[in-house]
């Protein structure tokens, strides 16, 4: 009877070893790193991952909107924040909106630890937003700001920073027009850094038609060459950090890997050491979370 006990007892402790499979004691791997800069008393990746993919705002059409938001399921975007922390990105640029605040949140809740840096717009108090989003930055709306600077209304810009600095987190104006960091810059504003578009497509249809002598079908969404030039330009002229957002023309610079790699080399070799690039992904089809983690390691190297 013994035997037989000692048996079942052996064979239960084996089963349950062959059960729980030859990784069940392994520890996870350890996540990859990458370059990081000083950001107030943080350290951050010099590139983060955008939001826009994920709530379907692809600068593109309505069709990719629609792809986009059918498969950013809550899961799904828990999922590639958390593979951006695997491959080494460290911050993640955040739209207050929708139900972006209930997936970050269920990304903390899974153990998630991403740097936030964020906007707000709408009816929501920003003190509210920062009370239980807990970023480590926010920022005055790019569009919203580009439509006071056209209309001669930069003072609501200017309490809006003053009221964000009043909440403790560091202090930003986004952009998609570089005359708006030179109008910042030159009366000294108290901001910590600029989130600026690498193209201007907030231009007017008058605007557009003194540059091409026409106005095109879709003149919200105009991305002109002559543009990453001067925002980059711009960036280096300023010591504050600076964003660049929209590197990849909205995808309109994604036709091969040669033509993706050339956009993150010309962006990162032509800003500043402390600035930083924001790169939404939409990792259905291939992992483009790791490749774009691997583009900025290979481009600035390891040590960077």
């Amino acid at each position: 009877m013994s035997s037989r006990r000692d048996f079942l007892k052996t064979s239960s402790t084996l089963a349950a070893a062959l059960a729980a499979g030859p990784l069940a004691n392994a520890q996870p791997p350890e996540a990859a790193t990458l370059p990081t800069v000083a950001f107030g008393k943080h350290q951050i990746t010099r590139i983060i991952i955008g939001c826009n993919q994920f709530y379907g705002y692809s600068h593109f059409n309505s069709l990719l909107d629609q792809l986009m938001r059918d498969w950013n399921t809550p899961e799904r975007v828990c999922q590639t924040l958390h593979q951006c922390e695997q491959n080494g990105i460290n911050t993640y640029q955040y739209s207050h909106h929708d139900r972006c605040l209930s997936d970050v949140e269920r990304y903390r809740a899974e153990g998630g630890k991403m740097h936030i840096i964020g906007v707000n717009f709408g009816k929501t108090p920003v003190e509210h937003v920062v009370s239980r989003l807990r970023p480590i930055a926010m920022y005055h709306h790019g569009e919203a700001t580009d439509v006071l600077f056209r209309d001669g209304k930069m003072d609501q810009v200017l309490e809006y920073t003053k009221r964000l600095r009043q909440t403790g987190v560091l202090v930003g104006i986004g952009t998609h027009k570089s005359e708006v960091v030179e109008y910042a810059e030159e009366r000294d504003w108290d901001v910590d850094f600029y989130l600026l578009c690498a193209y201007n497509r907030t231009r007017t249809p008058e605007e557009l038609r003194k540059i091409l002598g026409t106005v095109p079908v879709a003149p919200q969404e105009v991305y002109l060459e002559e543009d990453p030039p001067r925002a980059y330009r711009i960036a280096r002229q300023t010591k504050k950090t600076c964003f660049l957002f929209k590197i990849l023309a909205a995808g309109r610079l994604t036709s091969s890997p040669e033509m993706i790699d050339n956009a993150f080399k010309t962006a990162l070799e032509s800003i500043k050491p402390q600035d930083c690039i924001v790169v939404g992904m939409y990792p259905r089809y291939k992992d483009e979370v790791k490749e774009n983690a691997e583009r900025v390691r290979r481009i600035l190297g390891a040590n960077a």
